[in-house]
């Protein structure tokens, strides 16, 4: 069914700070470079201004920035350099050299500040946003995800010009500790509490600001009451979807094949760790010993947690659990990260969705969830405390466990090994979620009269 997106008849000249944007694979870049052809044909002239970490876009002007301190410059110049000679010797030499000069300069900002490393990319766009309003160049600023520093930008811009300022907040920026913390204490943390304070900050001045779960929007409202009334930020939930990857935009059948594969893509650790999985696969194998020669699970985009690694060696499971890293651009064939990645879940049997087991979790959906519907294959969801993602998981018929149920995940694998068996996996209903509706939600707040 197609999205009847608004058109912008007014106001069309919109400053974006991203930091990330245009990165391959990066999933605060996709958030936003997603939606530029919906916003391009809605009527939006953008101007961009991000970090050199991402490639330089040619449709509309792209400012990209160096920040201006040393954790942030050695962070963007890793990447900027990948980006220009790869990751061989080069980069090896380069970024080494630039880390030992910079150590003693990182040293001195986390002892004086604290803050995380891309505060400082606050400083240029800040400066360069300015001269572009004062200029009469830009009519909106739009503040993205997930480096807090484009929303340090956004709001120093407001104040400074009274310029219209829209907020997408990917992640929440305060972390609750458990279920009865409602994020009103102070942290220890410097970056912690300079996030609590730009959270206040974004639901005062910005005109729109919005999150991507209903449990986001919830505790944000809690913490600031004036959200939501007169003379104040007006804040909404924006479900984030995913454009298909690669050629994923129709589901495909599946062949089954000798191995049952479990697939996980994105990054993992100790709170989000595929160590659960092996300890059910162990207890899979005591009761079907012949599972031990079909099962394997695939980890794509990051290194193995400690938990994982240390599975592995207890279990003595190398040949299990495989871990393929990061999927860079291939040379030979000319395809994306994205693109092969897209190709790997849908080769898959079951994807894996890790939500994690932190309390934030009842306010964060893996952006992963989205590139997973469009691969028409299974989701195995293990998921924490979040109503919102059980039901759209369960609405798409998925296999579902609690991750602080260590047998019903054990029960979950065995139900998924004896479909496997049958070669009678969930069918799932396809049902995936495109930017598309995410860019109507947004436009059709917007370009209403704020009250």
């Amino acid at each position: 069914m197609a999205i009847q997106i608004p058109e912008v008849k007014q106001n069309k000249r919109w400053l974006l700070l991203s930091h990330a944007f245009n990165m391959d694979g990066r999933a605060a870049s996709l958030t936003i470079t997603d939606k530029m052809p919906y916003l391009l044909a809605a009527g939006v002239q953008p101007t961009v201004l991000s970090a050199i970490t991402g490639i330089k876009d040619t449709r509309f002007p792209h400012q990209q920035f160096l920040a201006w301190g040393p954790a942030a410059f050695r962070f963007d110049f890793r990447h900027w350099i990948a980006n220009k000679y790869g990751r061989g010797m080069i980069y090896k030499i380069l970024t080494r050299t630039v880390s030992i000069l910079l150590a003693p300069f990182i040293g001195i900002e986390k002892l004086c500040l604290g803050y995380s490393s891309q505060w400082s990319w606050a400083i240029p766009a800040f400066l360069r946003g300015y001269f572009l309003i004062r200029t009469g160049k830009i009519d909106v600023v739009y503040s993205i995800g997930s480096a807090w520093s484009a929303h340090l930008a956004g709001v120093w811009l407001k104040k400074a010009t009274g310029i219209t300022l829209i907020s997408e907040v990917h992640d929440p920026l305060v972390i609750r500790k458990n279920a009865n913390d409602q994020g009103f204490g102070k942290p220890k943390n410097r970056d912690a509490r300079f996030r609590h304070y730009l959270e206040s900050q974004l639901c005062k001045y910005s005109d729109y600001v919005w999150w991507f779960t209903d449990g986001a929007l919830h505790y944000a409202k809690v913490r600031n009451p004036n959200l939501n009334t007169p003379g104040n930020a007006r804040g909404f939930v924006v479900m984030p979807g995913a454009n298909p990857p690669g050629d994923m935009g129709q589901k495909n059948a599946h062949e089954y094949s000798e191995h049952l594969n479990l697939s996980h893509f994105g990054s993992l650790a100790n709170d989000r760790s595929l160590s659960m999985i092996l300890k059910a696969a162990n207890t899979l194998f005591k009761k079907y010993p012949e599972a031990r020669k079909h099962l394997r699970v695939h980890a794509y985009g990051a290194p193995l947690d400690s938990l994982s690694v240390e599975a592995i060696k207890q279990y003595d499971y190398a040949d299990i659990l495989l871990a393929h890293g990061r999927l860079e651009k291939d040379s030979l064939t000319g395809k994306s990260g994205r693109e092969q990645v897209a190709q790997k879940m849908q080769e898959a049997d079951i994807l894996i969705l890790l939500h994690g087991n932190d309390e934030w979790c009842a306010e964060y959906i893996p952006s992963k969830f989205y590139d997973y519907l469009w691969a028409g294959r299974p989701i195995w969801g293990i998921t924490h405390r979040n109503p919102q993602l059980d039901q759209m998981l369960l609405d798409r018929s998925s296999y579902l466990s609690a991750d602080s149920d260590a047998e019903g995940i054990a029960m979950s694998l065995e139900r998924i090994w004896l479909d496997w068996q049958k070669k009678h996996l969930i069918e799932p209903i396809w049902n995936p979620i495109g930017v598309d509706q995410a860019v109507a939600t947004i436009l059709a707040n917007v370009t209403q009269q704020k009250a």
